[in-house]
């Protein structure tokens, strides 16, 4: 019997944090695509971090739901990281290439400070 999936959401726009435990797969990709639909649909949301420390299990329709996270908020000029992967999580996303390596974080704490300094960099003038 599969586990429940838990989501929760922290921040406002435009950056979101999205701790997601359990697992996902063909039984609760559902209800994952429902829970992040809203954020994927505003605008004003230009960051979301996938949480995933809580996450002990991923299947392929999981892999589809952030896949369709990150290209939804690619089409506007916004991104999604990848935060907290367990070892078992992290092998399925470097044997299908989810997300690219720079775009994953060992926590969210490591993400934000990836985070601060881009912001930094373009505030001083040192964009790519």
């Amino acid at each position: 019997m599969t586990e429940p999936l838990e989501i929760r959401f922290e921040g406002s726009a435009p950056k979101f944090t999205c701790r997601i435990a359990g697992q996902l797969d063909t039984h609760t990709y559902q209800h994952a695509d429902a829970a992040l639909e809203p954020l994927l649909a505003d605008p004003a949301v230009q960051l979301l971090v996938l949480d995933l420390e809580g996450l002990e299990y991923i299947s392929s329709a999981g892999l589809r739901t952030v896949f369709k996270a990150r290209k939804a908020l690619s089409a506007r000029g916004g991104k999604l990281l990848v935060a907290n992967l367990q070892p078992q999580i992290r092998k399925v996303f470097d044997l299908v290439k989810a997300v690219p390596f720079s775009e994953i974080f060992r926590s969210t704490e490591e993400a934000d400070a990836y985070l601060d300094a881009m912001q930094k960099r373009v505030l001083s003038g040192d964009e790519e």
